[in-house]
């Protein structure tokens, strides 16, 4: 059976996602830690959109996770035909303050377990001469974060990864999407332990700071898929951001949201 991977299909953006594919009548196969969440959405999705939904219950934090999800799709006979990495995890403070078992989970999750996907589905889509690979990025890719300096970093490795081997898939007709969301309202702050005042420092509150909703970022992801696009910012602002920060040198960049940050916490 043909179907539709996402990561991180629980809630979200991922979910948001999930619904846009169902509607169009795309089986599909989720992906994330929480099964009792993962059976409820499936059973949704089947009974509103008579879809085929699929999940898999897989830590991607964890090492080998991405090799298991594989395996137990090759054991159920499915066809991936478009991989959607969007699962991801955040931080925010002070680095030497940071746990590191979790900065480490986090780059397991962002960069490892995105690398692991793409390389173990990538070539059957190669010898098919047809598939799609989105890998899920964000604002945050585009210039370094202080004192969100992990997450922003492994932001820009999905970036850069994902712009080198769109070259390389196109001899084999693979279309590769880069989508780039920005501040969007879901539990990205508290997974992130900075749905506090952390969040007001980095700007990333969602009462005051500029948001999307899941399922306004979702559409968006769609519709740079149907234009073929192979990156996409999502939100007429955050594009507007994205120019102005290109030419602006990451020196100034970096002292100007560390000053903010010290600035609104009393630092």
């Amino acid at each position: 059976m043909k179907v539709t991977l996402i990561t991180g299909a629980s809630g979200g953006i991922g979910e948001a996602i999930a619904n846009g594919f169902a509607q169009r009548k795309q089986n599909l196969l989720l992906i994330a830690r929480n099964a009792e969440k993962l059976e409820k959405l499936c059973k949704q999705l089947h009974g509103q959109f008579g879809i085929q939904a699929q999940f898999i219950a897989a830590d991607l934090s964890k090492t080998g996770a991405a090799e298991e999800v594989f395996e137990e799709t090759q054991q159920r006979g499915l066809e991936v035909e478009m991989l959607i990495n969007n699962a991801g995890i955040g931080s925010g403070g002070e680095f030497s303050e940071l746990s590191l078992p979790s900065e480490l989970n986090m780059l397991q999750l962002n960069i490892i377990s995105l690398v692991a996907l793409t390389h173990l589905f990538l070539p059957q889509m190669q010898q098919r001469k047809k598939g799609t690979i989105v890998n899920i990025a964000s604002l945050a890719a585009f210039a370094p974060v202080p004192y969100m300096a992990t997450y922003a970093a492994t932001k820009a490795f999905v970036r850069s990864f994902t712009e080198a081997i769109t070259q390389e898939c196109k001899p084999h007709k693979v279309h590769i999407l880069l989508f780039c969301p920005g501040l969007t309202k879901t539990n990205f702050n508290s997974a992130a332990g900075i749905d506090n005042e952390k969040a007001v420092g980095l700007s990333a509150d969602y009462k005051n700071a500029p948001t999307q909703t899941p399922q306004q970022v979702a559409q968006e992801a769609l519709n740079a898929l149907d234009s073929r696009k192979n990156f996409a910012i999502s939100g007429k602002l955050n594009r507007l951001t994205v120019k102005l920060t290109a030419i602006l040198p990451n020196r100034l960049i970096t002292s100007i949201f560390a000053k903010m940050y010290r600035k609104k916490l009393g630092l």
